[in-house]
């Protein structure tokens, strides 16, 4: 591989590309390089990019080198749409205008300048590359099962609003392009989506009358096609965790290259790596909802209406008896669902603290916590829904009680692996939130997740013949200096300095064989920011703690006219604050926003655009506001950091990380717990600064940063320069350099 240096310079194909929008950023020349050394050589990278730097162009123009050059196949996840849209809208096509291989030095077969290497297909002029967004099967709209929901709409849809519902899905299906939930209105219903969507468990394949038109295979056909695709972490890691499941019992080889949704690779870009841990998490383990089992009884058979499918099925003479057989097991299938859970919560001491507010979670020690009987009654139903099948009068219909037959049966192996505790590594536990009406009030999941995944992800990941890129702006524990980078080890998850920032994310993913590159931002952060700490809050303990709380709130509100992020750690904290400073802010003319308590909801993106729609406002946020929000100018001037970040030490999956690392003889909170934060405070700080003209200030509220001994660290992790204002002193200072 030549240098790819050359294309980021003033004179370079980037720069004739944007026009005047280009910036000259060392850091991006070099993250590139890197990376394209990496993909050659097969080795695993993380880079650490501070933020500004342009690190999508530095990843994506490597991939184009790999796949123009050498015809190989690049997947790039990320963890947030907004990412995802940033690619695929802006980034990608400007870069499929760029000659690639003129770029490159390449000469181009004969008469086909623009022939892709793999397979040598001609492509559309001046597109060298194709690129295609990745989404699951369950977001695309299935022609045939909306045909079939329309016409039995009386018999499946018990209420008037689901019935409007499908309506909507159906006067959109008439103009969509793409058939996909992105470009659908919202649902009055939107479970009605469920009996629409295109599943795998009863596609009829080429048999199917709309194959030709089904949206979903025609995303295969152009997935297959592509060399670079985009999709989200999710995505990536049930790929990879089904690969896995399914290498072990047809091939055996290591990473599990057979069986995935995604075709075959070469080179892995996973941008917002700093989720890659619980996202990998959440996906190589299992859950157990009683929404969705009740979601799922319920589309079967409704008792009081009598309507769902099973009262649409149309069964070959004298079959009746098996359909009235069927829902009487779907009836007893539903009490068993109740009664199970609620001897779940039981056994594991009721609702307990913080249902009201914030849900509440048990963890689960022992397997046989309690008896199973949900899989022994819905292996019954499933096997009653695969006999009901035989007996269909319409092919259509075998299908979907093929895929209920399926979804039955996941239903008792999931609830035998929990009960029974089957996973190895796992930790275990119920989750118990509170509903907004019906019912007895709360809804429970039941889950196990790995405690580590740096073992599967070695196995099913980093054993692969790819190249794997983890990039982020925060996957150090300390601060990015420029060039920092090691050909990586193995050393304790303490709290490293220099070169072994990375130690914790080498450590909880398990590429201990990786490179790490770490690249300062190129923003400058002691004109843009100023860090206001105040050292003379009271303990969180102590009484009239929250009052005092919401007064230093107000009054670094004030100082910016708004324009605020308030980051709390705990959402009854967040509320009782708000209850205390919602009438003055409001009286002030300062509109106040609250997470999951806004007046229209409409979840993250809304609270956003209402925030970004008057520069007075404040917005009071937990977990989901720390990162992968951006808000650039003067709309954001002033984030609020509550609390430093440390996860709950009760949290099930904490708890359980930190008594492994006692029984190996570690120290949980220096190898795990204050790592975490660190980052997860790099996070929120990174909120304010979001390009280089942004100006602001970070407030710290938690006196901890200076009067506990490990307080440096996080001091540590602020961006070189940044002035430190504290509220005990009339003085200032610029944080260290070392």
């Amino acid at each position: 591989m030549g240098s790819l240096r050359h294309i980021f310079e003033a004179d370079g194909p980037i720069a004739a590309a944007m026009g005047p929008d280009f910036a000259l950023r060392p850091q991006q020349a070099e993250m590139a390089e890197a990376i394209g050394a990496a993909m050659a050589n097969r080795e695993h990278l993380l880079i650490e990019a501070g933020t500004g730097i342009g690190k999508s162009f530095a990843y994506l123009i490597p991939a184009i080198e790999r796949i123009v050059a050498h015809g190989e196949r690049v997947v790039v996840a990320t963890n947030t749409i907004a990412l995802q849209e940033q690619l695929l809208a802006k980034d990608v096509p400007l870069l499929q205008g760029i000659p690639w291989r003129s770029v490159f030095g390449l000469v181009p077969a004969s008469g086909d300048a623009g022939a892709s290497e793999r397979g040598g297909r001609p492509e559309e002029p001046m597109r060298e590359f194709r690129a295609e967004l990745v989404k699951g099967r369950g977001n695309y709209l299935s022609i045939r099962r909306l045909g079939l929901a329309v016409s039995r709409e009386s018999r499946l849809f018990p209420d008037e609003a689901s019935q409007r519902s499908l309506k909507t899905i159906e006067e959109w299906a008439y103009q969509t392009r793409d058939g996909t939930l992105a470009t659908l209105p919202q649902l009055e219903r939107p479970a009605v989506w469920d009996r629409v969507e295109s599943d795998s468990g009863n596609c009829m394949g080429r048999r199917c009358p709309t194959y030709d038109k089904c949206y979903y295979q025609r995303a295969r056909r152009r997935m297959e096609r592509a060399d670079l695709l985009i999709c989200n972490h999710a995505l990536f890691f049930s790929d990879l965790a089904l690969r896995g499941r399914r290498s072990s019992v047809r091939d055996g080889e290591p990473g599990g290259r057979a069986g995935g949704f995604l075709p075959e690779y070469h080179h892995v870009i996973l941008d917002e790596g700093h989720n890659v841990e619980d996202v990998a998490s959440e996906h190589f383990g299992i859950s157990l909802a009683e929404g969705r089992i009740r979601h799922l009884l319920g589309v079967l058979f409704h008792p009081v209406r009598h309507t769902g499918f099973l009262a649409s099925v149309e069964v070959q003479g004298g079959a009746q008896e098996l359909v009235d057989r069927v829902i009487r097991r779907t009836l007893e299938a539903a009490s068993v669902t109740a009664q199970f859970f609620d001897d779940l919560i039981t056994a594991v001491g009721g609702p307990g603290r913080g249902v009201a507010g914030e849900g509440g979670t048990r963890r689960v020690m022992r397997p046989n916590v309690i008896e199973n009987t949900l899989s022994p009654a819905f292996k019954e139903l499933s096997l009653s829904l695969a006999r009901l099948k035989e007996h269909a009068f319409r092919d259509e219909d075998k299908y979907e009680l093929n895929a209920y037959a399926l979804r039955a049966g996941a239903i008792a192996e999931e609830a035998e692996l929990l009960i029974e505790q089957q996973l190895a590594g796992c930790a275990y536990w119920v989750e118990i939130t509170r509903r907004e009406s019906g019912g007895r009030g709360y809804s429970v999941t039941f889950a196990g997740s790995p405690v580590e995944v740096a073992p599967l992800l070695r196995s099913h990941l980093f054993s692969m013949d790819v190249s794997v890129t983890i990039t982020s702006a925060t996957l150090t524990t300390g601060r990015a200096r420029q060039g920092d980078a090691e050909d990586g080890g193995t050393g304790a998850a303490g709290m490293p300095s220099g070169d072994r920032a990375f130690a914790h994310a080498i450590a909880r993913l398990g590429c201990t064989r990786a490179k790490t590159l770490a690249l300062g931002s190129s923003f400058d952060y002691g004109r843009q920011v100023v860090l206001h700490v105040d050292d003379t809050m009271p303990d969180p303990r102590s009484e009239g703690y929250t009052e005092e709380l919401a007064a230093r709130i107000l009054h670094h509100v004030r100082e910016t006219d708004g324009g605020a992020f308030v980051l709390f750690t705990s959402f009854a904290t967040m509320h009782a604050v708000v209850e205390i400073v919602r009438d003055t802010l409001e009286g002030e003319l300062r509109p106040v926003l609250v997470q999951g308590r806004s007046a229209g909801g409409g979840g993250r993106g809304k609270l956003l655009e209402a925030f970004r729609t008057d520069r007075r406002s404040v917005l009071f946020g937990t977990s989901s506001f720390w990162q992968g929000v951006d808000v650039r100018g003067e709309g954001l001037r002033n984030v609020i950091i509550t609390r430093l970040p440390f996860d709950p030490p009760d949290r099930p999956l904490t708890e359980a990380r930190m008594e492994l690392i006692k029984q190996r003889g570690g120290d949980p909170f220096m190898e795990d717990t204050l790592p975490r934060a660190v980052i997860r405070f790099k996070q929120g700080f990174g909120r304010l600064i979001r390009s280089e003209t942004d100006r602001g200030r970070v407030v710290v509220l938690d006196p901890r940063i200076v009067r506990a001994r490990y307080g440096r660290v996080f001091f540590d992790a602020v961006p070189s320069g940044v002035r430190v204002v504290l509220a005990s002193t009339t003085g200032s200072g610029a944080a260290s350099d070392d």
